[in-house]
């Protein structure tokens, strides 16, 4: 197995193979694909937001007293 490496978009699902490497893959040759995707800039959620935006539901939950949250032991 060898790898061969390309920058491309993705349109409508498909992934298109530049020119150079189409002659190095066989037709209906079975190929494993791998995809590595950029992230983009401001898209990236911490997890404060993450559990602010859709709080864990967790059962028989009771919230600490006031008492109860300055208690030092």
């Amino acid at each position: 197995m060898y790898a061969i490496e390309f920058k491309t978009k993705i349109n409508n699902g498909i992934i298109k193979i530049p020119k150079e490497y189409r002659n190095k893959l066989k037709a209906k040759e079975k190929v494993k694909v791998i995809v590595l995707s950029e992230e983009e800039k401001g898209t990236k959620i911490n997890m404060i937001d993450k559990l602010l935006n859709s709080p864990l539901q967790v059962k028989n939950f009771k919230p600490l007293s006031r008492e109860e949250l300055h208690e030092r032991n």
